[in-house]
């Protein structure tokens, strides 16, 4: 088996491979895109934290044609205003099975799991992994959802997970090294 070495670490090229036929990457929210804490105010107003270069892996996906989404089990108009900034146009909030969500979405794309990926930290998540082809986890996910995964981010959830993941597939897909013009 052939290994490529990676900005993260040596890769087996079937998994670049697989990477390369993704047109649909699926993300939790809490855990992954945040580190998972939620800041709660005297008023009752909530707070998260979002790393920018989450953001700019995010966008540079998008400007190749990846559709993303999330889908979470919480509802926030936080998670709504940072992703709808980011480009992203399918945010599925307060979703109890995201499995059903995400063959929903796959069937509203015309995609199926062989062209798809998932994105989770904790047990909820693991729906969304019976629908991919492909499953990430963070560095910092519950054990049982790391057992499950085909790749286990070098980053923690908030800090720059996500980033890790779409430069992953931008490299299979050819694209890491160009992606820098792109109007991101």
């Amino acid at each position: 088996m052939a290994i490529i070495n990676t900005l993260y670490g040596p890769l087996p090229q079937n998994t670049l491979k697989q990477l390369a036929k993704i047109k649909l990457l699926v993300c939790d929210v809490d855990g992954v895109f945040s580190d998972g804490r939620i800041y709660m105010g005297q008023q009752g107003e909530e707070l998260k934290a979002f790393h920018t270069r989450d953001g700019y892996g995010v966008k540079a996906l998008l400007s190749i044609g990846v559709q993303l989404a999330v889908i979470t089990g919480r509802q926030s108009n936080i998670v709504e205003q940072r992703m709808s900034a980011l480009g992203i146009k399918h945010i599925i909030q307060g979703c109890e099975d995201k499995q059903v969500a995400m063959v929903s979405l796959q069937k509203e794309l015309g995609l199926n799991y062989k062209s798809s990926a998932a994105v989770g930290d904790d047990m909820p998540d693991l729906g969304m992994f019976e629908q991919s082809d492909f499953c990430f986890t963070v560095q910092d996910a519950h054990p049982s959802v790391k057992q499950q995964a085909h790749y286990i981010t070098l980053n923690k959830g908030g800090f720059g997970a996500v980033r890790e993941i779409c430069d992953l597939i931008l490299l299979a897909k050819g694209k890491l090294n160009t992606i820098h013009g792109a109007n991101i």
